[in-house]
């Protein structure tokens, strides 16, 4: 439910586009040598740099997995009752048993950064990981985004004053046993809990003309992951 709401939000203030005509295909690092994986460097001050593809995918506009935040593997179902780190009666019961800062929600550990065994993108390449709250805070400050296509593929396109380019496919999300909204919003999980309501972790979500950092759907929900590398 939460996600509708999210998303009639977005639909009202989605007045249209801006077609992304960049070349996504400029040179940028060197595929890294153990994974063939490939970084883009835009330039920022961090010197993180950013997958060229969703895990899961060989071609940026591909859509790549799905994952559940926090989990590592991709499922037939996402939703409550099959999710890692929760016992769950019905859809309105659930006891989150790790990442909690409530105990409205269940055991509380205070952790907010996903650890190395629960973040998939480890396993890509030595120093890889799934992009934190503030690693999408400076990507946005540090690009410009538009809306556009990449072989007939809708997503967003970010681009650093670098002249190198980052394109994210709109990939929906998986929610049950649906993807839904596949080709017209994508959202992106990060690594960072939301504690506020600690059964969401932060994302960067989108759709043409709008985009923003929050919290979406929820933890249970599958979503894309772009990793970084630092």
């Amino acid at each position: 439910m939460k996600k509708f709401f999210f998303l009639m939000a977005m639909a009202i203030v989605a007045l249209g586009f801006t077609a992304c005509t960049n070349n996504h295909d400029n040179p940028t690092t060197e595929p890294n040598s153990e994974t063939a994986v490939e970084w883009i460097d835009l330039g920022l001050p961090s010197g993180t740099l950013w997958g060229k593809c969703n895990i899961g995918a060989t071609a940026p506009e591909e859509y790549g997995d799905y994952f559940a935040w926090g989990e590592t593997v991709m499922k037939q179902v996402y939703d409550w009752s099959t999710y890692r780190y929760c016992t769950a009666d019905g859809d309105s019961l659930l006891t989150l048993t790790k990442y909690n800062t409530s105990e409205a929600y269940g055991m509380v550990d205070n952790l907010t950064i996903l650890q190395t065994t629960d973040d998939v993108a480890v396993d890509v390449a030595s120093g890889t990981r799934i992009p934190t709250r503030e690693d999408w805070e400076e990507l946005l400050a540090g690009t410009v985004a538009e809306w556009g296509t990449l072989n007939g593929v809708g997503g967003y396109c970010l681009t650093a004053p670098n002249g190198n380019s980052l394109f994210l496919p709109a990939a929906g999300s998986s929610n049950g046993k649906e993807l839904v909204a596949a080709g017209e919003y994508g959202f992106y999980w990060s690594a960072s809990l939301f504690t506020d309501s600690p059964d969401d972790a932060w994302s960067f979500s989108f759709l043409p003309g709008n985009h923003r950092i929050g919290s979406f759907g929820y933890r249970s929900d599958g979503q894309s992951i772009r990793p970084v590398s630092k």
